[in-house]
């Protein structure tokens, strides 16, 4: 590691040397996230900011990627009518998500590994999502710890949680979380094994990345990120204790096969509602009874959710799913929704399906891979300027009389 970072030093300062001062001012982050029309345009400037196996992980799914091309198609394939003579001078976007009022119905969704497309990491999503309002999800794979990230994004906070096969550290994860003022757990019940992610397995992601022939010569082509490397080595698991892996060369999907409990029932779910006295949320489900049960046992959220087709490539996409768990249980638990939203339309159509807000994952890595904090600030002002266009023709001023009636399906 010390010698890929010493190559990588040398190279890139000799490239970066080189450039006139203007060629470098029109590389600039800035000025490339201001060529961002849309959410697209920020993944194509990111598969250009980073290695292929940097943006193959944030990109990629599972299989054929089927669930992943469904849940844009899912939103395709539902209309918006177009409605008249409302006033709209003024678009109310706010609303309540378990106790906490946001200025959008975009939350931060917990992305692992996020310090691999660049060196702000959670700390630049979770700032930039504070600044617009709303909340951030902090992933249990992050790149920055639960005491980092509180110390470092004041703001409101939840904590994603797996069910561990060591349920003493998940029980201690549970008390830092706790402790360092996060308002709810967000469990992802979706994970008995990891989802075959073949782009991950050709281009033999591990972390920290293996130095290979292909590896330094990514680091070549994308200085920007090398310069991160070198710098601020955020590619480890935070949250995982020392004898975990996170500190050794250790393939993604073994690391996920040893950590995985296969064995969790509903009785887990149970034992953490018994841990944790706030709120739970309850991610990755998309079967009605399933989330009938979850609020049974005591959950106060669903978050339906296919894992972005990170999962079961036969899945359904999430949105097409919605109305369903809606119909089973909007009357005792909140319901959130993600994977596919590209587009603040897409969150307008999730919101009149049922949904209180949508998590949002991909669309704010891309602009984090592109420029950091400012990258994701960019990407959340795409979406919540989208959302409001949309409502405005919609003929909806207020993200509270948004239901099936808005709706072509």
């Amino acid at each position: 590691m010390r010698a890929f970072r010493k190559l990588l030093q040398d190279q890139i300062s000799g490239d970066l040397r080189s450039l006139p001062m203007r060629v470098r001012r029109l590389v600039s982050p800035e000025r490339r996230l201001a060529r961002a029309r849309n959410i697209d345009d920020l993944r194509t400037l990111a598969r250009s900011s980073v290695p292929r196996t940097v943006f193959d992980f944030i990109d990629g799914a599972a299989n054929d990627e089927l669930a992943l091309l469904r849940n844009r198609q899912g939103f395709r394939d539902i209309q918006v009518y177009p409605r008249s003579f409302v006033d709209v001078s003024t678009i109310d976007l706010s609303t309540d998500v378990l106790g906490t009022r946001i200025s959008m119905p975009i939350l931060g969704a917990p992305t692992g590994l996020s310090g691999l497309a660049h060196a702000d990491g959670e700390v630049g999503i979770a700032r930039a999502v504070h600044a617009a309002g709303s909340i951030y999800t902090l992933s249990s794979m992050a790149s920055y710890s639960i005491e980092e990230l509180a110390r470092e994004a004041p703001g409101p906070k939840w904590f994603q949680l797996y069910l561990w096969k060591d349920l003493g550290f998940v029980r201690e994860l549970l008390v830092r979380a706790r402790e360092s003022g996060y308002l709810a757990v967000v469990v992802t019940a979706d994970v008995a094994r990891a989802g075959r992610r073949e782009r991950d397995q050709r281009n033999g992601f591990s972390i920290p990345p293996r130095v290979t022939v292909r590896s330094l010569l990514g680091g070549v082509r994308h200085p920007g990120w090398s310069t991160s490397f070198v710098r601020h080595e955020r590619f480890v698991i935070a949250t995982m204790p020392a004898n975990a892996g996170s500190s050794k060369v250790v393939d993604l999907a073994e690391f996920n096969k040893s950590q995985f409990d296969a064995s969790v029932t509903w009785e887990r779910l149970e034992w953490l509602r018994e841990q944790w006295t706030g709120p739970i949320v309850v991610k990755g489900l998309m079967h009605p009874d399933d989330a009938l049960r979850a609020t049974r046992i005591g959950a106060n959220a669903i978050g339906v959710s296919n894992h972005g087709g990170r999962q079961l490539d036969d899945a359904p996409s999430s949105i097409s799913m919605l109305p369903a768990v809606v119909d089973a249980v909007s009357d005792s638990a909140e319901i959130f929704l993600d994977s596919g939203i590209r587009r603040g339309s897409d969150v307008l159509k999730a919101l009149a399906s049922g949904a209180r807000a949508c998590l949002v994952g991909r669309p704010l890595l891309y602009g984090l891979a592109v420029a950091g904090e400012p990258g994701v600030a960019r990407a959340l002002s795409i979406l919540s300027e989208e959302l409001e266009t949309a409502m405005a023709l919609a003929g909806a001023n207020s993200v509270d009389v948004l239901n099936a009636s808005y709706l072509v399906r």
